[in-house]
């Protein structure tokens, strides 16, 4: 504990980096670059036909924003081989 003359004892406190108090759920959003891929591959989807950019573009939205919500499940350990 730390002793101030002013007002006493004080609780031995330690304060942590904004980064350490986030939790490792956090959701992340996806970068314009990673919309813009994954727009291009429904785009391709339809093998290069024209269609409507802003629904390709919000569906890859959407689709990021699914699969960055849903939580990762670690990797199995590797085995050994014999």
């Amino acid at each position: 504990m730390m002793v101030n003359r002013k007002e006493g004892i004080l609780p031995n406190t330690k304060t942590s980096s904004p980064s350490a108090q986030k939790s490792r759920a956090a959701k992340t959003a996806p970068t314009r670059e990673q919309i813009a891929l994954r727009a291009y591959h429904i785009f391709l989807e339809r093998c290069g036909a024209p269609g409507n950019e802003f629904e390709d573009w919000t569906r890859a939205e959407r689709e990021l924003l699914e699969t960055s919500s849903k939580p990762r499940r670690k990797a199995a350990p590797k085995s050994k081989a014999a």
